[in-house]
């Protein structure tokens, strides 16, 4: 369930699966409103509806998606306009998959219970190592420097992506208040964008406080999905940093969507 300090903070917050009018502002800790923006669709292609997806990213211009539940979690490789599976690798059954991030030619992935990491050699998909981490694992992305876990906390933990230890914790805030349910993480200019698990919402975090500069409404995409499962929330963003494309998904949908990236202020 979603706290009720996120519900007053999102005001008339309704679910991923019943959009609703845009939320009225919500106040930074700074005082300034954020409005939520409508996210603007550019461009939509295939997704496998078989797929829980769980993480989502870009690397050297390929696809790779991560799915979850024990005995369906599989990282793999996709086409990106037509949705086909290009590889796969399959985790053990007894894993539930989680978030992916690339990290020079590996790919890290996480697990939601039991602190199990792998590591995979790109772009092949073939096992090289794994690691260890304390508490659950929902999603990753890397700022350049280090990996960043989340774990549906309001805190996410920055790994050297060397040893995997902690080297930084980053409480992320909304309206000056801790914000939970914090889930799939991509790094996009200066930003960290994460999928606020149960909700419609993206939120544009920045990295050097944890302070919530923004956040986006999926509204419009659900509204082209029409999702009547209640875990079909969405999840995955991945942005491709050569030609600055932002695209989202989510769970079991049967559209992939490239987005406008969000706008800066100057």
């Amino acid at each position: 369930m979603i706290r009720a300090s996120l519900l007053a903070a999102f005001a008339t917050l309704q679910g991923a699966a019943a959009p609703s009018p845009v939320p009225a502002p919500v106040a930074t800790s700074a005082g300034a409103p954020i409005t939520p923006e409508p996210a603007r669709i550019l461009a939509s292609y295939p997704h496998d509806t078989s797929a829980f997806t769980e993480g989502l990213l870009i690397d050297h211009g390929a696809l790779y998606e991560s799915t979850g539940r024990e005995g369906q979690s599989d990282i793999r490789r996709v086409d990106l306009t037509s949705g086909r599976v290009l590889a796969r690798v399959k985790l053990p059954p007894a894993l539930f998959g989680e978030g992916i991030v690339a990290w020079r030619h590996e790919l890290f992935s996480v697990t939601w219970h039991g602190g199990q990491g792998f590591r995979w050699n790109l772009p092949a998909l073939k096992r090289s190592g794994g690691f260890r981490y304390d508490g659950e694992g929902w999603a990753m992305t890397e700022d350049g420097r280090n990996l960043i876990l989340s774990d549906g906390t309001p805190v996410l933990r920055y790994l050297d992506p060397a040893t995997q230890k902690v080297v930084r914790r980053l409480t992320v805030t909304l309206g000056g208040r801790p914000l939970e349910q914090i889930n799939e993480l991509e790094y996009v200019d200066g930003e960290i964008l994460a999928n606020i698990w149960m909700t419609r919402y993206i939120v544009r975090i920045d990295p050097s406080d944890g302070h919530v500069r923004g956040v986006i409404d999926l509204a419009p995409l659900i509204a082209k999905i029409g999702p009547t499962d209640r875990d079909s929330v969405p999840n995955g963003i991945a942005y491709d940093r050569t030609t600055h494309k932002l695209y989202v998904t989510g769970k079991n949908w049967p559209r992939l969507f490239e987005i406008a990236p969000p706008q800066h202020a100057p």
